[in-house]
């Protein structure tokens, strides 16, 4: 049982979806890049791909929920949920997960969906879900986060999303035992776009991301290296894997998913890659994997035939929910292969 406090961002400090190569049996074909990137990769990594090797499974989440408030420069009162799990060992500083919801979606809704909580708890992690804006201050509906070309309100009224994550990060930093060199982001849809912003303008801060369903943009040139992790479903219409105009009701022309990781391949200057890595569990999946990289990060695109928008491995959110992404993929787990690869990148 989660117990729930609310409170203001002072008592927290004190007290501690939707918008949007083959080997054996495989079903899928990995694509051609263009990365300009070396290829000569044949004894440097592994064909296997084990997407939860550095993550535990999740247990029941018996730690707290704190619900907080921070007002932003531009005067508005933004929301965010922090998840601190009963399992963490005093006088140990732990990895911090901001987890952004896609658009429509809220904090609340994707915390229960994507059940980071539970793997926060057997793993020893603190999770911070915000909540993003929409047309009308007051209310909690219809939230969206401003990720450059998309979506909702927030990038029509140019909302700066990117300095409340920062705030978000200084409190839940000044609140609780976080390892600022652990500082992760992850998102889904339109929380994925803005994972690849604050890759891209807070690389100070976030030293990876683990995103599923998401695109770049913004003109990005990281000033930092950060590492990158790509999960996008093959069937997923919102956000087409070749691009395009998708199906959600944003109706934004997307550029192809693909584009993204080699971004950050390059700017990482990962010199290996991309090796094509194949779960020999599941023959829908696919990753494409970037090493040799500055700072020892790396960069990885997994593919999912058969994969909607929806977030993999977890229940849908409600009926009309999957009307408009469709039915979740279950023979994948987007929480858990996230956590897995953010685990194992080194601290900044």
């Amino acid at each position: 049982m989660i117990r729930v406090v609310r409170a203001s961002v002072v008592a927290l400090a004190l007290g501690t979806v939707l918008l949007g190569c083959s080997r054996g049996s495989s079903s899928q074909t990995a694509p051609s890049t263009s990365s300009g990137i070396s290829t000569t990769t044949a004894t440097a990594l592994s064909t296997v791909y084990e997407p939860y090797a550095n993550a535990r499974v999740a247990v029941d989440p018996q730690g707290t929920v704190t619900e907080a408030t921070i007002t932003t420069p531009d005067g508005r009162v933004r929301r965010y949920r922090t998840y601190v799990p009963a399992s963490l060992v005093v006088g140990t500083k732990v990895p911090l997960l901001v987890a952004l919801h896609g658009g429509l979606g809220d904090a609340e809704q994707f915390e229960t969906n994507s059940g980071f909580d539970g793997l926060a708890e057997s793993n020893q992690f603190v999770v911070v879900y915000p909540d993003g804006t929409n047309a009308q201050a007051d209310s909690r509906k219809l939230l969206t986060w401003n990720g450059g070309m998309c979506c909702g309100a927030a990038a029509a009224q140019n909302v700066d999303d990117v300095g409340f994550i920062a705030q978000v990060i200084d409190a839940v930093v000044a609140a609780l035992p976080i390892d600022e060199h652990r500082v992760f982001a992850t998102g889904h849809s339109n929380g994925a776009i803005l994972s690849y912003r604050l890759a891209c303008e807070l690389g100070d801060r976030i030293s990876a991301i683990g995103v599923q369903a998401g695109v770049l943009g913004v003109p990005c040139t990281p000033t930092k290296p950060v590492s990158v992790f790509h999960l996008h479903g093959l069937a997923d219409t919102n956000i087409p894997i070749g691009g395009g105009r998708g199906t959600g009701v944003s109706g934004v022309v997307f550029p192809s998913p693909r584009e993204a990781p080699l971004v950050f391949a390059q700017s990482n200057r990962c010199t290996l890659g991309p090796v094509d890595q194949f779960d020999p569990n599941n023959p829908d999946v696919v990753a494409q994997t970037w090493s040799g990289c500055s700072e020892s990060r790396s960069v990885q695109f997994v593919t999912v035939a058969g994969a909607s928008h929806a977030w993999m491995g977890h229940s849908a959110v409600n009926s009309g929910a999957v009307s408009l992404v469709g039915v979740p993929y279950q023979g994948f787990d987007a929480s858990r292969a996230i956590w897995s690869f953010l685990a194992a990148q080194p601290s900044r």
